[in-house]
């Protein structure tokens, strides 16, 4: 390789690194200021947003924010006794809830089980598209890092409750409770966050199927786990 070519390779991967590192430092900028401000909006709601007016260019998202001290506890805890029953212990990553998820994938050969945390789910969701590859995956789990040693995990559950998908353009906790209970966030009961919290992995299909067995059956042993599930207080 001559002087010449090995100086533009030089300068390509300067300036790569130089973009990679700018865009860390955008994200990061990001979620120190979401630290005090109320994100607005989030990479997959926007997504979403995109394939909904794809077919009814008025679409519009059902979406209010709501702060933590008026969401139920009982949504609370039910959220994390079904989703991360470690969330209060880890510092972003259940490595357990990981490696079980890998065998049980491995053993059904196919992607039947997730092993993400909640923090890990709100790296995706306020800032990465759906498509899953391995760069993706990296840079999900840098900036569950980021999350982790910037914000609470009070601060990490309070966004994460406003910003998951309840239904087709449902998202938050408040619109969830209205849309499916006609009652505010505040309002509901063990029973009802059962159920919402039951929907999160697929909550497109369930609000189309809202009285399935496997929903029912999963909202019930969420109930018996929220008894048991400490949250951030």
């Amino acid at each position: 390789m001559g002087k010449s070519l090995k100086r533009w390779v030089w300068r390509l991967t300067l300036v790569l690194a130089s973009a990679v590192l700018l865009y860390q430092l955008w994200i990061l900028g990001h979620i120190v200021y979401w630290n005090f401000y109320n994100p607005s909006s989030s990479a997959f709601m926007q997504e979403r947003l995109d394939v909904m007016r794809e077919k009814k260019p008025e679409a519009v998202l059902q979406y209010q924010w709501v702060p933590y001290e008026k969401i139920s506890p009982h949504l609370k805890r039910a959220i994390i006794a079904a989703e991360d029953g470690k969330f209060l212990q880890h510092e972003g990553f259940d490595f357990e809830a990981i490696q079980k998820a890998y065998e049980k994938n491995l053993e059904k050969g196919k992607f039947v089980r997730g092993g993400s945390t909640i923090s890990q789910q709100l790296a995706k969701n306020l800032f990465l598209s759906g498509r899953k590859t391995p760069w993706r995956k990296i840079e999900e789990a840098i900036i569950t890092l980021m999350l982790e040693n910037v914000m609470s995990k009070r601060r990490i559950l309070e966004i994460y409750l406003n910003k998951i998908e309840w239904g087709n353009g449902v998202f938050g906790a408040e619109a969830a409770s209205r849309y499916y209970y006609g009652v505010s966030a505040s309002a509901l009961t063990s029973k009802q966050a059962a159920r919402l919290a039951a929907m999160v992995p697929s909550p497109r299909f369930y609000d189309l199927n809202r009285n399935t067995p496997w929903l029912l059956k999963k909202a019930d042993i969420i109930f018996n786990r929220m008894a048991s599930t400490s949250i951030p207080r």
